[in-house]
């Protein structure tokens, strides 16, 4: 029996198909390599194409024997959700319908969603909670909640089981030193700080010093990408044992403000890393920390690699030997 991984060929989802490989699954990934790269898929047996294409999301079920599936394929760049929202509801919401559609035409019955804390919008509370209050402030997380809500209703018509995972920043790179994070265009604060000490750019640009916060900027909960890929296969098995739907936060529960994150990486790369203040971006939270308790308890989850300047070397390992990514793989 095989575990599908959709977008499998992305950053976290390559560490989720290095993890199950790492415990001797059996993987299936499918992606357009859109936004993911072939040479992040460490083993398994990789399927390029999309979700919406019927015949092909026929031949990856005819071919495997699928038990469950860990849904990552999305577009997940909020600035664009925003001037394009049709692409967003196309690829994300109707590309999500066509998969469970499959998945219950080939019988498959368990789900491990890849969501974000882009649905909670504003936080109503420090640490969020999972029964706070879903209001997204951008298409993405929007799209994202249609999902998730796609999803349970799919419980409800169809028994097909569903854990959605709602994390925080993503950071770090594979303890191996084979995949890391490589996006373009790059939105993520820790790789474009690292691109400032490569002398890719002149400078780190800080969106908002006058938040109501101790330094004046965003405070935001860092987790290792490695601790989210063991979150997904632990959810993989919380299904398979005949757990019951159901909505996770995962971070480490500590909050770093930009200019704590840019001290940081000061630290760990020794390079001056030039700051520039720039003003605030519509829709940025001053504060973003998970209560990850749920997963604690419920998933046996607890991040092993919850140190920030540890995260940070990881990362920064991995780009000195991959400056342009993974155009520097052959």
């Amino acid at each position: 029996m095989a575990i599908m991984v959709t977008g499998g060929a992305g950053y976290i989802g390559s560490h989720a198909v290095a993890e199950l490989l790492a415990k001797g699954e059996e993987v299936v990934i499918v992606d357009n390599l859109q936004q993911g790269h072939r040479n992040a898929v460490l083993g398994g047996s990789l399927y390029v194409g999309d979700l919406r294409d019927a015949d092909f999301m026929d031949t990856v079920f005819r071919e495997n024997e699928i038990d469950a599936v860990i849904h990552f394929a999305a577009n997940s760049l909020v600035g664009e959700s925003m001037t394009d929202p049709a692409k967003y509801y196309h690829n994300n919401v109707y590309g999500t319908l066509c998969l469970l559609d499959k998945m219950k035409e080939y019988g498959v019955q368990r789900i491990v969603f890849s969501s974000t804390a882009a649905t909670y919008g504003e936080p109503e509370n420090t640490p969020i909670l999972e029964t706070d209050r879903t209001q997204p402030t951008n298409a993405y997380g929007e799209t994202k909640l249609s999902m998730e809500k796609m999803i349970k209703w799919f419980d409800h018509a169809h028994g097909i089981k569903s854990i959605s995972l709602r994390y925080f920043n993503a950071a770090g790179a594979h303890e191996s030193g084979q995949i890391g994070e490589d996006h373009q265009p790059e939105t993520h604060l820790v790789p474009l700080i690292l691109q400032v000490a490569l002398g890719q750019r002149q400078h780190i640009s800080v969106f908002g010093e006058d938040y109501a916060t101790p330094d004046g900027t965003c405070i935001r909960d860092y987790i290792h990408v490695s601790d989210l890929a063991d979150a997904h296969v632990l959810a993989v098995e919380k299904l398979r044992q005949g757990g019951d739907s159901g909505v996770f936060n995962l971070g480490s529960g500590n909050g770093f403000s930009v200019k704590e994150v840019i001290d940081i990486a000061r630290e760990v790369t020794g390079h001056p890393i030039p700051a520039v203040a720039e003003a605030r971006r519509a829709g940025d939270p001053a504060v973003l920390i998970a209560s990850s308790d749920r997963a604690r308890e419920q998933l046996g989850w607890k991040p092993k690699r919850d140190n920030l300047q540890a995260i940070i070397a990881s990362a920064w390992a991995w780009h000195q030997a991959h400056p342009q990514g993974y155009k520097d793989r052959k």
